[in-house]
């Protein structure tokens, strides 16, 4: 038997690193205030009740969803002098910035089926525009590089961006909310403010890739060679590791964006038992509740991306992702049995949630490009776009299923928006309780689907070896 001798080791310069890495900065603007604060500007300041908002939503994820392994073909099929993937950045990036503020929009009709009509509409302009960078730059991470631990040091590195930006965004728009209110400001001017500085930080990134970053160069696809969307899509579900890859993606965001839902109700109405200015003291200063809670657990995240760099080296990506899934797990389930004004005791947990969430961050997409490789084995071609394009479809549309069972539980255990101005206000005990749940156990029970799928995952580092070695062997047959 002929011995197959492993792909030399590619390394990527720090300074593509870093560049690549900054992508994540606008990606993570716009996904940290769309998942922990919109679901509460829609309750709360546009007034729409949570089942309507719930409608709002999923059809806007839904449609997002949908364009997104379209606009991974396109970008496959796309070629240029500045490559497949770097036009997007170049014609799309300004667009995406200024969507920002319509997303954050709260419009003046008094009809609740305008107000969902309006939202439905910004929501899906305002996704259309982000997929049309976010698919594409997603795309490069295995385009960048092929080696299998490099690819979890180019995650790591798009991690810490994505986890800085998340510190940055979630620890300031609360802090710049409540600065708002005391000044006599509404929480509509408040929220338009937010939007406008982070929306015209995260487009600077994304110009910057497409000026600086140089794409690897792809060989064009044979004129008639190309394969359609669907069976593209077909050829890509026959791909065994990509069904794992995209399952534990899916499980793993979803729990993401089911908590990060729920985090700032959970905080008002439970912790804070209402109180729209509640305070917490960190190291002695005195800062929102909100911004001390998501600062310590993006902190903490960002602290740990080494350790989990380092775990999936030693151990494997799968394993790597099993323990940070099963300490999570933990302690969400604790999270349900902390009371009112336990500031400690929450920021304690909250630490400990810190260090598994930098897991959740780095390694599912670290996992996910070595199932590339495989299909190329397989096919013979290379279809990052669409693959990229399909599992966020996959992650948008249980998300999307996971954002309206929440606030459809909020709706019928009779939530309430508050009155305009109030800045203290109490749910109803249904409420609260139904909160209290989807933050703490129903997160948890999430975080087991993801570690079942993680244990099957078949793709190791042996293995994906083995594959590198077999596409430069054939790759050495045809030169």
């Amino acid at each position: 038997m002929a011995t197959i001798i492993a792909a030399p080791r590619e390394r990527l310069s720090l300074g593509t690193k870093l560049l690549y890495g900054t992508g994540d900065w606008g990606m993570a603007s716009y996904n940290t205030l769309r998942q922990i604060f919109y679901a509460i500007f829609l309750t709360d300041v546009v007034g729409l009740d949570p089942r309507l908002a719930s409608v709002a939503v999923f059809v806007g994820i839904l449609w997002d969803a949908i364009n997104d392994p379209l606009v991974g073909m396109l970008s496959d099929r796309l070629h240029t002098r500045w490559g497949r993937r770097r036009p997007f950045f170049l014609f799309f990036a300004v667009p995406f910035g200024l969507c920002f503020l319509l997303l954050w929009w709260a419009p003046p009709w008094t009809s609740q089926l305008a107000l969902m009509a309006t939202i439905t509409l910004a929501f899906m302009i305002s996704d259309t525009l982000q997929t049309l960078v976010v698919v594409p730059f997603l795309a490069l991470t295995p385009e960048l590089t092929p080696d299998y631990d490099e690819r979890t040091s180019l995650t790591s590195f798009r991690m810490f961006f994505n986890l800085l930006a998340s510190l940055i965004t979630a620890a300031a728009a609360p802090e710049i909310l409540q600065a708002m209110l005391g000044g006599g400001f509404t929480q509509q001017q408040g929220y338009l403010l937010i939007a406008a500085l982070f929306g015209g930080l995260a487009m600077l990134p994304f110009l910057a890739m497409f000026f600086f970053l140089r794409e690897r160069p792809q060989p064009e696809t044979p004129k008639g060679d190309e394969v359609g969307l669907r069976e593209t899509i077909r050829t890509a579900w026959g791909n065994v590791p990509f069904r794992f890859a995209t399952a534990l993606n899916v499980f793993a965001w979803s729990t993401l964006d089911l908590i990060s839902l729920m985090l700032p109700f959970f905080l008002t109405y439970w912790i804070a038992q209402g109180n729209l200015l509640a305070k917490a003291d960190l190291f002695g200063v005195r800062l929102a509740l909100q911004s001390a809670v998501l600062g310590i657990l993006f902190i903490v995240a960002m602290i740990c991306l080494p350790l989990w760099v380092w775990l999936a080296r030693r151990l494997g990506k799968r394993n790597a992702f099993i323990i940070g899934m099963a300490s999570w797990g933990v302690v969400q389930f604790a999270m349900f049995w902390v009371q009112p004004g336990q500031m400690g005791l929450i920021l304690a947990l909250t630490v400990l949630a810190g260090i598994s969430v930098s897991s959740a961050h780095v390694l599912p997409d670290a996992i996910f490009p070595d199932v590339v490789e495989w299909d190329e084995l397989r096919t013979r071609r290379r279809h990052e776009g669409v693959y990229y394009g399909a599992k966020n479809f996959s992650r948008k549309l249980t998300g999307a299923f996971a954002t309206f069972i929440a606030l459809q539980a909020l709706g019928w255990f009779g939530y309430q928006a508050p009155p305009a101005g109030a800045l203290q206000f109490s749910q109803p005990a249904g409420a609260v309780n139904a909160i209290r749940a989807l933050t703490g156990p129903i997160g948890a029970l999430l975080m087991l689907g993801a570690i079942a799928v993680a244990w099957f995952y078949p793709i190791t580092r042996e293995r994906h070896g083995r594959i590198r070695a077999l596409l430069a062997r054939r790759q050495g047959r045809s030169t």
